[in-house]
């Protein structure tokens, strides 16, 4: 069977719409995922300890 021409429209408005919200999800998460990174490296690192290695040792302590 033939798509209708809404049908073919409103898939093509899906696929922006959906892409547009990929964009900003993934703008949000960077920008927590700095702000978490620079806090931890400002406030939480210990002696030449990296982001990295502060967030596991933060990790283990809570468990």
């Amino acid at each position: 069977m033939a798509k209708s021409k809404i049908i073919k429209a409103n898939e093509k408005i899906a696929e922006k719409v959906v892409g547009t919200f990929e964009k900003i999800e993934d703008s949000v998460v960077g920008g927590y995922t700095k702000i978490e990174d620079a806090f931890v490296d400002r406030y939480l690192t210990k002696d030449d300890e990296t982001i990295e290695e502060a967030k596991a040792r933060l990790r283990k302590e809570k468990a």
